[in-house]
């Protein structure tokens, strides 16, 4: 994808802007919901600036894995979760705040300090049309073996996730038997589930 210069620099600022608040916003807000909200945010920035840098797989993937399954993952365990008890204030949190804020400072100093020496040399190559078919071509034949062995432990991954949220729909004596109460997790009371008519 051609874009002229000064669209892609002006491009650059709005996404890199756009990105840095809404980290920000992760790590600011008291509400963990706007944070989780936020956090997508910083993923479709970074998916912007991957599709600046021609690589429109990686931004594909990003927007797919990042803000279409960790992140709404993320968003469901906050809003399905049982909260049993309000969080308290605690005391003196200005100082883990201040010293958060210190460590923090200091990695973006070093950052910067790193990207300032550092000397980018602008590529005279031509940027391929698409990236997805060099990825696909070394998927399936260089890397066929991690690739089919990632996908394998997804499925095992979602199989998982399946069995443990469908325990509620499980028979009694699958479940509340003693020889296997080391190995399950405590279920939430029933009256909660919302099973009654």
């Amino acid at each position: 994808m051609q874009i002229a210069e000064g669209v892609r620099l002006v491009t650059f600022a709005i996404l890199s802007l756009m990105m840095l608040g809404s980290a920000l916003g992760v790590v600011l807000f008291a509400n963990i919901v706007y944070s989780a909200f936020l956090l997508g945010g910083v993923f479709i920035s970074m998916a912007g600036i991957y599709i600046l840098l021609n690589a429109d797989f990686v931004s594909a993937a990003q927007i797919l894995v990042y803000v279409g399954a960790v992140n709404v993952l993320i968003l469901f365990a906050i809003m399905l979760v049982n909260k049993r008890e309000d969080f308290t204030p605690m005391k003196n949190a200005w100082i883990r705040q201040g010293s958060t804020a210190v460590v923090c400072a200091g990695l973006f100093a070093l950052l910067s300090a790193v990207s300032i020496v550092t000397p980018w040399k602008i590529s005279t190559i031509t940027p391929l049309a698409s990236t997805i078919v060099p990825i696909a071509k070394h998927f399936f034949t260089d890397f066929l073996l991690p690739f089919e062995l990632a996908s394998i432990l997804l499925l095992m991954s979602m199989i998982g996730a399946i069995v443990l949220a469908r325990r509620d729909f499980m028979p009694e004596g699958i479940i509340g038997t003693s020889t296997q109460d080391s190995l399950t997790l405590p279920e939430r009371p029933r009256e909660l589930v919302g099973t009654e008519k």
